[in-house]
């Protein structure tokens, strides 16, 4: 039962980070939009084995080798976790009636890890709220973890096919 449970969540994760990546590369495309950068949050990661949590600034932090890659990566293990955490908490019983309000929900909760975690750990402030353009960022955070939820909502519908 568990064990279904988290493979399940496995597979949910795995297809909302990837929904999600397609959106935030749709958005790239947009005029006066930029591309993802994960190299700070690989950097930020790299710095955690030193102790660091929280920088002024990440972009000031020392370099890493492979930031990047490092980066997509945290991101990729975050969305998993993220996955089973939301077939656990939904329950098998969810899994074979998928709806969208409760991944919904559970997505616009995951901003906060985002809003009063990563981002003051990275030195942008509480809701990245140290940039000009945090409310553009807020909103662009909230609707990419809407699209994330629609990708743990469409993958508990393919795990029923």
């Amino acid at each position: 039962m568990i064990e279904r449970l988290i493979v399940d969540g496995l597979v949910m994760g795995l297809c909302a980070t990837f929904l999600m990546d397609l959106w935030a590369w749709f958005v790239a495309a947009l005029p006066g939009q930029a591309a993802v950068n994960w190299a700070p949050v690989g950097r930020w990661v790299c710095h955690l084995r030193n102790g660091r949590f929280a920088h002024d600034n990440i972009g000031t932090a020392s370099a890493y080798a492979h930031e990047s890659m490092i980066g997509w990566l945290f991101h990729y293990a975050v969305g998993l976790a993220y996955g089973v955490i939301f077939a656990l908490l939904a329950g098998e019983g969810w899994l074979r009636h998928p709806s969208f309000l409760p991944a919904w929900l559970f997505g616009i909760v995951t901003v906060g890890a985002g809003w009063f975690i990563l981002q003051p750990a990275l030195g942008l402030g509480w809701a990245a709220g140290k940039r000009p353009n945090r409310w553009q960022i807020r909103l662009l955070n909230l609707a990419g973890h809407t699209v994330f939820a629609l990708g743990l909502y469409g993958g508990a519908l393919l795990l029923q096919s």
